[in-house]
C-alpha cells in the first residue's frame, strides 16, 4: 500500500445512554468542523434508548457533509428491514450513510427475542455477510431511473426497472424488489470489525472499510495484509478496502503528556486498542503509522466523548492539517466521495445492459 494515499480519520460519538439526540447532534458537529469522514454510533439490543439508525437520522439533517455510521446489529434483525433502515438514512442525509454490521452472541440477548438460541461466532458473522450481501443486492434492486412520476399518466415507476433479488441465505430469504429506491450512494458504506477471525472473512468479501485492533504497525500491516488477500481471492479489487485502526482514546491527561505510543492497557468497551496521551502525541503516532503504509488511518473512540472529541479535533486534527496530512475541507458531498470509493454501478442494470448486446 502506499504511504501517499490520504488520511482518513473517523470518531465514535457514543458514551453513556442517552434519550435524546442533542449530544450526538453537538459531537457530530464538532467532528464535522474537524473535515472527519464518518461519525460513528456504536449500539447492541442490550443498550437503552432509541436505536443508533433513529438517532443518526435525527444527526442527518443538522449536520451538512460528515459521513453517518450506525452499528445494525444483524443477528434477529430482518436483512430487508435493515437495508430499507439504511437506504433511508441516505436519502435523509443525501448520501452520507454507512452501516457497521454486528453481531449477538449473547443468551440474554437473544432472549429478547425467542425465535432461537445464541449460535457461535463463525455462524452470526457468516449470517450477517449474507444480510450485507442481500442488502447491496436489494438496493441494487431499484435501478436509478426506475421512478417516473408522471402524474398526468399516473406511473410512478417503470416496473421493469425494478428486479427480484431471489436471495437465499444459511438463516434467511429475500424475494425482493426492496421498498426503498436506490440510495444516492447507490449502496451505502458498509463497515465491519475485521479483527476476529470469525469477522475477517465477511469483511474482506463485503465491507467498503474494515475496523481492526493492532498494538503495532507492523501487526496493522499483517492484518491488512490477510485482509487485501482474501479480498482479492473473491475477485475484489485490495485496493478499494479502506482499513483503519481502531483505537481507543483518552485525552484527559493532554497536560503532563505521558509517555506517547500505544499501550497494552485495557481494550476499554470492548472496542479498539487503548492509547493515553496527549494531542500531539496522538498525531504523531498517526503520522508514523500512517507514513509507514500499514494503515490508511484510524477509527477513534474517545474515553470522554464531549472532552476528548473537541481535543481530537482542535488538537490532533489541527495539527495534521497544519502539516498538509489532512484535509480542511470536503471536497465532496457523500461519504463515498470523502473515503475516494466510486458509486457502484447497479448488478441487475449491468445485466439487462449485457442481455440486450447478447
Amino acid at each position: 500500500m502506499s504511504p501517499t494515499r490520504p488520511l482518513h480519520l473517523a470518531a465514535e460519538i457514543g458514551g453513556p445512554p442517552r434519550y435524546d439526540a442533542a449530544s450526538h447532534v453537538t459531537l457530530a458537529r464538532l467532528a464535522e468542523g474537524g473535515a472527519l469522514d464518518y461519525v460513528t454510533l456504536h449500539d447492541s439490543f442490550a443498550r437503552p434508548g432509541p436505536d443508533a439508525l433513529a438517532v443518526l437520522a435525527r444527526v442527518a439533517p443538522a449536520t451538512t457533509r460528515i459521513g453517518l455510521v450506525p452499528t445494525v446489529t444483524t443477528t434477529h434483525t430482518e436483512p430487508f428491514h435493515v437495508s430499507s433502515a439504511v437506504a433511508t438514512l441516505d436519502w435523509v442525509s443525501k448520501g452520507r450513510a454507512g452501516w457497521q454490521a454486528d453481531v449477538s452472541s449473547t443468551e440474554a440477548e437473544a432472549r429478547l427475542f425467542g425465535r432461537r438460541p445464541a449460535a457461535p461466532a463463525t455462524a452470526l458473522w457468516r449470517e450477517a455477510g449474507e444480510a450485507a450481501d442481500a442488502g447491496a443486492r436489494l438496493w441494487d434492486s431499484w435501478e436509478d431511473d426506475a421512478e417516473i412520476r408522471d402524474a398526468a399518466t399516473g406511473r410512478f415507476i417503470d416496473r421493469d426497472k425494478l428486479h427480484h433479488i431471489d436471495f437465499e441465505g444459511s438463516t434467511f430469504s429475500v424475494r425482493g424488489p426492496a421498498i426503498v429506491p436506490r440510495p444516492p450512494q447507490g449502496r451505502p458504506v458498509t463497515v465491519v470489525d475485521g479483527t476476529s477471525d470469525a469477522a475477517r472473512e465477511p469483511a474482506a468479501r463485503h465491507a467498503d472499510v474494515v475496523h481492526i485492533r493492532a498494538t503495532s504497525p507492523e501487526q496493522a500491516a499483517s492484518l491488512a495484509g490477510d485482509l487485501r488477500r482474501r479480498a482479492t481471492a473473491h475477485g475484489r479489487d485490495p485496493e478499494s478496502l479502506r482499513i483503519l485502526v481502531a483505537l481507543t482514546v483518552d485525552l484527559g491527561d493532554a497536560e503532563t503528556a505521558p509517555e506517547p505510543g500505544l499501550e497494552s492497557g485495557p481494550q476499554l468497551a470492548g472496542r479498539g486498542t487503548y492509547f493515553r496521551g496527549g494531542p500531539v502525541d496522538l498525531a504523531e503516532l498517526v503520522i508514523q503509522w500512517h507514513r509507514g503504509g500499514a494503515v490508511d488511518g484510524f477509527h477513534l473512540t474517545p474515553i470522554a466523548p464531549e472532552r476528548d472529541l473537541e481535543r481530537i479535533v482542535n488538537g490532533t486534527v489541527a495539527l495534521l492539517q497544519h502539516r498538509s496530512l489532512f484535509r480542511t475541507f470536503y471536497p465532496g458531498g457523500t461519504l463515498r466521495e470523502h473515503l475516494g470509493l466510486g458509486r457502484p454501478a447497479n448488478r441487475y442494470a449491468l445485466a439487462d445492459t449485457s442481455g440486450a448486446q447478447s
